[in-house]
């Protein structure tokens, strides 16, 4: 299993970098699919962990994932993990976002112990991607899903949350969930 990189590890530099994109034709290979398993059991063993992007994982590839209990929370259902499935977004690209800017609270699983309270971000967002499977999708995003879509993508940039954010805190560790 991989650990999760985070800014005070040797793999720091992991964090500051652009992913490469993934080749279509690759989706499917082993390599590709075990990334993907690993960043699905590396975020399911994170209580507050809402989405994990492959650098934090240390794979330099445009690949991110959001926890099913993300999209059960946007309709209103009870979470299942049987009907809400994590869900993998591979080469994403931005094809819109909303005029309306939203100032929010963020955190992330490679920066322990920190808190953004102050983060803008697209109200909403549309972006261009492939699942695991290779389909190509296009999904539009609103409010706190579209903040986890930008917040991974920043990931996929090597850019981190504390680079856009006005404000930051010290927090424990048990508080909110973070992507």
């Amino acid at each position: 299993m991989r650990t999760i990189v985070t800014v005070t590890s040797s793999e720091e530099s992991m964090l500051r970098a652009r992913a490469d994109e993934v080749q279509p034709e690759d989706i499917q290979s082993h390599l590709i699919q075990n990334v993907i398993l690993d960043m699905k059991e590396a975020l399911s063993k994170e209580k507050f962990g809402v989405a994990i992007a492959a650098p934090q994982v240390g794979e330099l590839l445009r690949i991110f994932v959001v926890r099913g209990k993300v999209f059960a929370s946007r309709s209103g259902d009870e979470y299942d993990e049987d009907i809400h499935k994590d869900q993998t977004f591979i080469n994403p690209e931005v094809v819109k976002v909303s005029k309306k800017i939203k100032t929010g609270d963020e955190g992330c699983l490679s920066i322990p112990g920190k808190y953004g309270t102050r983060v803008d971000r697209y109200d909403k967002i549309t972006i261009r991607y492939f699942d695991e499977f290779g389909e190509r999708h296009e999904r539009g995003a609103s409010g706190f899903l579209a903040r986890v879509f930008q917040h991974e993508i920043d990931h996929l940039n090597g850019i981190l949350y504390t680079d856009i954010a006005t404000e930051v805190i010290s927090v424990d560790d048990d508080l909110k969930p973070i992507a």
